[in-house]
């Protein structure tokens, strides 16, 4: 049996398609895979054999000559599609959202091939919205998913996870012992693409707390490139020890001896947070399509496992006051981290995979 897997542009489409490879492998099956250039970055790790670059871009109505060059783009994206779903002939198609997943969606359409939509976010995205009414089934990584056409066939399972975050999570070696209790773990992450307003406010953020808390606090950072030294120096002259880069490849170790985890709102993130069991201060990104972001970190908020706080407030002095308000309050830190596991599927990726075998024999 072999499935195509199609997504692209940043790591919370790619991630969900790696942990799916990593299961369907397991099953036996054949995967192979369609991104554009800007995924080809994530696959060093997915279990996909060929992967195939296509021609994909975003369209928006408002620059017509960009539209128009978008949408030749996608048309030649599709033949490529097309031509690769002929000679490879896959049993299912399942696409994980991003304009390059597209391509991928429109040939299978074309052919009359089972076509599984896995949407990460609390809102369906627009690429996934063309194809939802007439896929075989759309998959969703939460409960509540807007925009759902009415009459697709909606099942959620949550988002798939990789291994390396399944195996860090489980209860025998999630959250390592330190040597000394009384210290305060916070991890700091801005998505697969980093995030300029966290690399900046952050560091004077935590450089403001008061002394009784920044002496036994220890920071772990993702910043970007550009704003990587400027925050290694601020903490440094706080004397507060910390572990920057721009990327963490063992972000699952991080993430499971965090006390408190201060990140974007994407889909991957919330549902690594709740995977841990870990309460969280999430900054959803405001130029997010349709501010899925917000929905998204609306389902740990509503648990009592999280605090929003959106851009606009997003300043060193507000972050300031809501550290010192939550690392203060221990019972807040407890709850709410059992309550973030309330949200946890551990077994999404399974779920996925029994709903893509189950596809592909319609």
């Amino acid at each position: 049996m072999r499935a195509l897997l199609a997504a692209g542009g940043t790591g919370g489409h790619m991630f969900p398609a790696q942990s799916l490879s990593e299961e369907l492998t397991r099953m036996g099956w054949q995967c192979a895979m369609i991104t554009d250039a800007r995924g080809r970055k994530h696959t060093g790790r997915i279990k996909a054999d060929p992967i195939i670059e296509v021609k994909a871009a975003s369209i928006s109505p408002r620059r017509p000559i960009k539209a128009v060059r978008g949408a030749l783009q996608l048309a030649q994206g599709v033949r490529q599609a097309k031509a690769f779903m002929r000679d490879w002939t896959p049993n299912v198609v399942v696409g994980f959202g991003g304009y390059p997943s597209f391509p991928a969606l429109r040939a299978a359409e074309s052919l009359n091939i089972a076509r599984v939509i896995h949407e990460q976010n609390a809102v369906l995205g627009r690429v996934n919205r063309v194809f939802a009414r007439k896929a075989t089934i759309v998959a969703s990584g939460f409960e509540d998913l807007a925009k759902l056409p009415v009459r697709a066939n909606h099942v959620a399972v949550g988002n798939p996870l990789r291994d390396v975050l399944l195996d860090a999570a489980r209860p025998d070696i999630k959250g390592s012992s330190q040597e000394d209790e009384s210290r305060l773990r916070l991890l700091a992450v801005g998505g697969s693409l980093g995030a300029n307003i966290l690399s900046d406010v952050i560091p004077k953020a935590i450089a403001g707390l008061p002394d009784s808390l920044r002496d036994r606090i220890s920071v772990t950072q993702q910043a970007t490139q550009t704003h990587i030294d400027a925050a290694r120096k601020r903490y440094e002259d706080a004397g507060i020890s910390a572990n920057l880069d721009t990327f963490f490849t063992d972000i699952e170790q991080h993430l499971s001896n965090a006390d408190l985890v201060i990140a974007r709102a994407g889909a991957s993130s919330v549902s690594e947070i709740a995977l841990m069991g870990k309460p969280s201060i999430l900054v959803p990104l405001a130029i997010a399509m349709d501010d899925h972001q917000t929905a998204n970190a609306r389902t740990l908020e509503r648990l009592g496992a999280a605090k929003i706080l959106p851009e606009s407030a997003f300043t060193a002095e507000r972050l300031t006051s809501l550290l010192t308000e939550t690392l203060n309050d221990t019972d807040w830190l407890d709850r709410a981290g059992r309550n973030a596991s309330k949200l946890a599927r551990p077994d999404a990726a399974r779920d996925l995979a029994a709903l893509v075998v189950s596809a592909a024999g319609k």
